[in-house]
């Protein structure tokens, strides 16, 4: 599970970081508001643990606009000193899945991390990812770095197949077979749609995700989990 904490009080920061890495969480951190921001709507995170008083931009605004720009349904648990009902209300109307108050004990902390993430899973869209590229396979929403993606039907079974198997190599006769039965209309049609389904996920970004295995087949995957 990979969680994202933006705080900006280094002493809070440290203690989190260090109890949650202890806990086996993969931790990334951010202690501005833009930095959170930037690293919330760019990465896939699982959970983000999220400040409210931040410099920059405050926590509601960054929740706000994972919710509403980027259409970001990763679950989110407020921090803050504010123990107003109103500050509770407010960043649950925001986007926010849970709220506890400053100053707290990491292993309620801990424990609130792991209801929001079993509400989230029992409830979950089904969500396919692979770095920072999101599809959902209930509505065909593709999206990457929080940027929807217009990908045609034909692609849109190619990347499942490839996410689902991902970091792994789909050989070529495979993607024919679950593509076109044993109908393939010729050699050149899966090299035709992947190059299609490569200029929609990868071109308008800087770093490909769909990488030719040459004699083999085709893989999705970061670039250090490639070949």
């Amino acid at each position: 599970m990979r969680i994202l904490i933006v705080e900006d009080n280094p002493d809070i920061l440290a203690n989190v970081l260090d109890y949650l890495q202890l806990k086996g969480y993969d931790v990334d951190c951010a202690q501005d508001g833009l930095g959170g921001l930037h690293l919330a709507a760019t990465q896939p995170f699982d959970l983000i643990v999220l400040d409210v008083m931040l410099p920059g931009i405050d926590g509601y605004q960054i929740c706000r606009r994972l919710r509403e720009d980027a259409r970001l349904s990763v679950p989110i648990i407020m921090l803050t000193a504010r123990d107003t009902l109103d500050d509770r209300i407010h960043g649950l109307d925001i986007g926010a899945d849970d709220y506890l108050v400053k100053p707290f004990a990491l292993s309620e902390l801990h424990a609130r991390i792991q209801a929001v993430l079993r509400r989230a899973q029992g409830g979950h869209r089904h969500e396919l990812r692979v770095g920072d590229l999101a599809f959902d396979t209930d509505t065909l929403d593709v999206r990457r770095a929080g940027r929807p993606l217009k990908v045609h039907p034909l692609g849109l079974k190619i990347l499942a197949i490839l996410m689902q198997k991902s970091p792994g190599v789909v050989r070529r006769e495979t993607l024919e077979q679950e593509l076109w039965g044993d109908d393939c209309p010729d050699s050149d049609s899966l090299r035709s749609h992947i190059h299609q389904l490569r200029q929609v996920v990868d071109k308008p970004f800087d770093r490909p995700l769909l990488h030719t295995v040459h004699g083999v087949g085709y893989r999705l995957a970061e670039e250090r989990d490639a070949l």
